[in-house]
């Protein structure tokens, strides 16, 4: 079966073959590509959107990118109420994948899916890659919070990107895909402030790298302070010149601090050699 288009741009995820898994009672898709320690990849609202920062990646990590239930082409999904029952069921699918423990990074609200698939499992879990992540947010900063339809890529290409008209690809699906997955969007973004959530965060012993771009207009970046006051093992970066889409805007300077992060954990705040990170 020919692979599934995923919105990136031209030439970007080449090398990235596609697998199914079935968990949890579905068939749930994903994009792999290279070897060594496994990295997977929980996406955002857009959906499994790969960047080149995903190819960079790939060269050093087994990459795995999944496409969560509800997503691009699969079928609606009803049955996850929020990020916790759809971590759940991400859980089971990297558990049917043999991998063990694995790094894990998730975009936005897949930041959110991430913590609480780390909080369900955290020996599932070597490190935590934070990307914008959306699951604290400062009340009715939310775009689109609470309505029937989705916010159009015209109004939201400027909050995720820092610069749209450079790139080859917004990060947004085709019109028909964005409207069907909206209503899942909304329940696993979750309220703006969850106690219960916010409250579990600082038993979470993992190394976690929490990334904001300077220009994010999604998520205030200033929450990511909160982050760090909640995580005890957390580092926060600020990725000059990024928005919200930090691995689209900037891919060699979110490869960089990623990779650098999940070689050495508490570590890599020391520098070793010149970065792109802060040009």
């Amino acid at each position: 079966m020919a692979a599934a288009a995923d919105a990136s741009g031209p030439g970007v995820g080449a090398a990235f073959r596609e697998g199914h898994v079935e968990a949890d009672g579905l068939r749930i898709r994903y994009r792999e590509a290279g070897d060594g320690p496994p990295l997977v990849h929980l996406h955002g609202a857009s959906g499994l959107y790969l960047t080149p920062a995903h190819d960079q990646l790939s060269r050093r990590f087994r990459v795995i990118a999944f496409e969560m239930p509800g997503f691009g082409a699969s079928p609606g999904s009803d049955r996850h109420d929020g990020a916790r029952e759809m971590a759940a069921t991400m859980g089971a699918a990297i558990a049917a994948l043999g991998t063990g423990p694995v790094n894990l990074l998730g975009t936005s609200i897949g930041a959110k899916v991430g913590l609480w698939l780390a909080l369900q499992g955290p020996e599932r879990v070597t490190a935590l890659v934070l990307e914008g992540p959306s699951g604290i947010r400062p009340e009715g900063t939310a775009p689109g919070a609470g309505a029937a339809t989705p916010p159009s890529r015209e109004s939201l290409a400027p909050l995720l990107h820092a610069h749209p008209d450079r790139l080859d690809a917004i990060a947004l699906p085709d019109p028909a895909t964005w409207a069907k997955t909206w209503p899942l969007v909304q329940r696993l973004r979750g309220p703006d402030r969850d106690a219960d959530f916010e409250s579990r965060l600082p038993a979470l012993a993992t190394p976690t790298l929490v990334l904001f771009g300077t220009r994010d207009g999604i998520v205030p970046p200033e929450i990511g302070r909160r982050y760090k006051e909640l995580l005890p093992n957390s580092h926060l970066v600020y990725v000059y010149d990024a928005a919200h889409a930090i691995a689209a805007d900037r891919p060699a300077a979110f490869t960089e601090v990623v990779e650098d992060f999940l070689e050495r954990h508490e570590a890599f705040v020391i520098s070793r050699a010149d970065t792109v990170i802060f040009p």
